[in-house]
């Protein structure tokens, strides 16, 4: 048998194969930085793999632009970072109500406002909270490794077509132009009517169809509520995490994306000192973890949860353990680029207790 073929690419690039490999037909974008790579990369990637490439006139747009084209049941995608991610929530939100099938990466960087172009996880809330009006969920997956972001982004695309819902890949500034190893690889037995049984292709022999998010009958938008909030239960089955030497560690580490790779360099370093260190690296942010999270408390062990942020994931870390135990946080500012070093202190000092 032969070795897969390797390729040494930066993050934003994998994303943009890992899309190509999943069988995206249309990508409509917007420059931004961090995850320029990605429209510069599809531009003639796509086109050359007999797709459609966009580049739209704003991230509004864009992202209704996506929500048209997977309106039609095609695999289509955006991308863009933090601040333009605000301004595609609208359309987010539509989509998600309209149950439309779609992937929307977001490299994200530093904030609030226009921030800088430097890495950062500030985009945590918006991502897993809903960053648009009502109550919904997308399915949020967070790469760790480069090789991630080629897996997930295809991962993003049969997920998005399973449960006719927004998936986001949520990545940041240090994966998307970090360059590491990737071995691509084309997912197999794509269903060939996948979105055939409701997409807008043309009422041809058949009746029409209306996808829509407006529901003006008396009880009919809490009926398409309590549908769309038994779908997202049943995403709890794709949760997702990596353990590291969790089995005997007193401290939990908890950290995810680039920070929870950074902090496994920790973990590994302390425990090479007789640290009791573990890791949990969630890797899907939505549906979260808390299951996992809980079974460990209840081993009793604690807890420190590390975040490029000023303290977010680290709300739903203290909301799944709430009953046994609590979580110490340390807060890597946005902006900066932690080192393995960095995490060594707040690790130790959460092992002394």
């Amino acid at each position: 048998m032969s070795t897969p073929k390797r390729i040494f690419v930066k993050g934003n690039e994998a994303i943009s194969r890992g899309a190509l490999a999943a069988g995206m037909k249309c990508f409509f974008g917007y420059p931004i930085t961090p995850q320029n790579d990605i429209p510069e990369f599809l531009s003639q990637a796509l086109p050359e793999a007999g797709g459609e490439f966009v580049q739209a006139e704003s991230e509004v747009a864009a992202a209704n632009m996506l929500m048209g084209a997977a309106a039609c049941g095609i695999r289509a995608m955006t991308s863009s970072s933090s601040p333009g991610m605000s301004l595609k929530q609208e359309a987010i939100s539509y989509m998600a109500g309209s149950e439309i099938p779609g992937v929307i990466v977001n490299v994200s960087r530093g904030g609030p406002g226009l921030g800088d172009i430097g890495p950062s996880q500030g985009d945590y809330f918006q991502s897993v909270k809903g960053g648009g009006h009502g109550d919904y969920k997308l399915l949020v997956l967070a790469p760790g490794t480069v090789q991630e972001a080629y897996d997930l982004t295809i991962k993003a695309f049969d997920l998005a077509f399973k449960y006719r819902n927004p998936v986001l890949v949520l990545a940041d500034a240090i994966i998307g132009q970090m360059k590491e190893p990737v071995v691509p690889w084309v997912p197999e037995n794509r269903d060939p009517a996948e979105g055939q049984d409701w997409g807008l292709q043309g009422a041809v022999n058949r009746p029409p169809r209306l996808i829509k998010s407006l529901f003006l009958d008396d009880g009919a938008l809490a009926g398409q509520n309590l549908k769309l909030q038994a779908k997202y239960k049943a995403m709890q089955a794709e949760v997702d995490q990596e353990l590291f030497l969790t089995e005997d560690a007193e401290l939990i580490v908890v950290a995810f994306g680039s920070i929870g790779r950074i902090a496994k360099s920790t973990v590994r370093k302390l425990r090479a000192q007789g640290k009791k260190v573990g890791l949990v690296r969630p890797i899907t942010l939505f549906p979260f973890p808390s299951d996992v999270l809980l079974g460990l408390a209840k081993q009793g062990k604690r807890f420190l949860t590390i975040e490029h942020n000023m303290g977010q994931m680290v709300e739903d870390v203290r909301l799944a353990i709430r009953t046994v135990a609590d979580s110490a946080f340390h807060a890597q500012l946005p902006g900066n680029l932690p080192t393995p070093d960095d995490f060594e202190e707040p690790i130790l000092k959460a092992l002394e207790g």
